[in-house]
């Protein structure tokens, strides 16, 4: 299927019924803030999914 990828989510604060914090991308080397659990959740979404996109174009181009 894919290669696994790693995070780090560090939670600074939880306030208005939600988290705030960092995401790290472990094999990148790459720290992000995020305001909301919402974000987060796309953070790690957007990571996974470029990652599939790349596997897909790598596939269809031989």
């Amino acid at each position: 299927m894919g290669t696994n990828q790693t995070f780090l989510v560090h939670i600074v604060e939880d306030q208005n019924a939600t988290w705030q914090g960092d995401i790290t991308w472990l094999d990148q080397d790459k720290t992000e803030g995020f305001r909301s659990l919402l974000e987060l959740i796309k953070l790690i979404d957007g990571a996974v999914g470029s990652e599939k996109k790349e596997e897909e174009m790598r596939r269809l181009t031989g």
